[in-house]
């Protein structure tokens, strides 16, 4: 979509054309264009509203109902924030007293509607004038055009001095080929101007990709990675008087409007240096959630559960004793084997074994080829947990605990 098919669908035709699409979009695309030009849809405004009607369709998942007036581009919509997590991070910065904000590189505008919604006046800025339009539609979709303004230009030279806090969000994509960009100096803006905010602002927030190195993270900042409903989505850096801890996981539940409620918020905090204890495989088997892994906050989460690791570079967890956590997954352990196919084959034969899941870290295996490979065929269902222990490749058996 470009500048002038988004300023066709902004017109009464272009309305029409979207309500159209929405209610034939999620079928045979075909059969839904086809739809749209019998009942007197021009063919370009057609295909910009099945468009539109199938990426809102897509979003509601990270936007709820919301995404239905909302307008959006896949890269932008790939990149966008989710509710739940825009959210909870608005709700912190008011909390912490913040009532203006820049939002530089504001993409389609989530964080931005998200903030507007706590009552802070936002300043979002957006280099790209098609995303930047369509971030100033989705301010005026909300009802939020009164605290939002949309400014298309260079984060760079955007005047921080206006604000009492700034959330960045760099570009960590090509620009025309949408491939991810690994090198932070590459971003847009680049890593070093990122990171100079927290000296300029006092209080700075930038969401970063989960797998940031960690000697990147500045120090004195609080690093907190943020899953949803099991999914690592995204990881920020609190700066300044933000930061609260060094290291946060914060592992949130959506609901179908794309909210969290206060019960489905959990957070573990810790230094993220400490080491958990090493020992031998127990009866249960905790699978941390992917927050907690990314944060280093293992240790943390062991010293809550009594558990300990099997081998010191595997995040699984072993422990005595079953308990409910929102932190991690746990089966109980029936079977602990020196992998190998053969054997592995024999026993879930005789226990009748006939559907697995598959989890793995520290190891090479493919589970798809793995499970062709087992040749089930029972009706018993069974978890598989492929490991190493003390540098050894092993298979646990497991069911499920709590």
């Amino acid at each position: 979509m470009d500048l002038e098919q988004f300023g066709a669908l902004r017109t009464a035709e272009g309305s029409a054309a979207l309500d159209a699409a929405g209610r034939v979009a999620g079928g045979d695309p075909l059969v839904a264009a086809a739809a749209l030009r019998s009942a007197g849809v021009p063919a370009g405004l057609a295909a910009a509203a099945l468009t539109q009607a199938e990426l809102r369709r897509r979003a509601t998942g990270k936007f709820g109902p919301a995404a239905a007036g909302m307008f959006f581009t896949r890269p932008g919509l790939e990149q966008a924030t989710r509710r739940v997590v825009a959210d909870r991070r608005a709700r912190r910065l008011r909390a912490a007293g913040v009532s203006t904000l820049a939002d530089l590189g504001c993409g389609l505008g989530a964080d931005a509607l998200a903030a507007a919604r706590t009552g802070i006046r936002v300043y979002a800025v957006e280099t790209d004038p098609l995303t930047a339009a369509l971030a100033e539609a989705n301010a005026q979709a909300a009802g939020l055009a009164d605290l939002v303004t949309v400014e298309c230009g260079d984060a760079t030279a955007f005047d921080v001095s206006r604000v009492e806090a700034v959330f960045c969000d760099p570009a960590r994509r090509r620009a025309g080929t949408g491939r991810r960009i690994f090198d932070p100096n590459s971003y847009s803006p680049p890593w070093d101007f990122v990171t100079g905010l927290a000296e300029r602002v006092p209080r700075t927030v930038v969401k970063v990709a989960p797998g940031i190195d960690h000697a990147l993270i500045p120090p004195g900042a609080e690093a907190e990675w943020v899953s949803v409903d099991g999914d690592l989505v995204e990881a920020a850096l609190w700066c300044g008087e933000l930061a609260e801890v060094p290291r946060r996981a914060t592992v949130l539940t959506a609901d179908r409007a794309g909210r969290a409620s206060g019960e489905s918020v959990h957070q573990l905090a810790g230094s993220g240096t400490s080491e958990a204890p090493v020992g031998a495989v127990r009866r249960f088997v905790y699978d941390p959630d992917p927050a907690v892994v990314r944060a280093h906050l293992i240790s943390e989460l062991a010293a809550d559960l009594d558990a300990t690791l099997a081998d010191p570079s595997i995040a699984y967890l072993y422990a005595d004793a079953a308990q409910r956590t929102p932190y991690a997954r746990c089966l109980e352990v029936t079977d602990v084997l020196p992998f190998s196919l053969k054997r592995l084959r024999a026993l879930l034969r005789e226990r009748r074994v006939g559907r697995v899941e598959i989890l793995k870290r520290g190891s090479a295996l493919e589970p798809e080829r793995l499970r062709r490979d087992l040749r089930l065929a029972g009706d018993q269902p069974a978890s598989l947990v492929l490991t190493r222990v003390a540098t050894a490749p092993t298979v646990l058996v497991c069911r499920p605990a709590v």
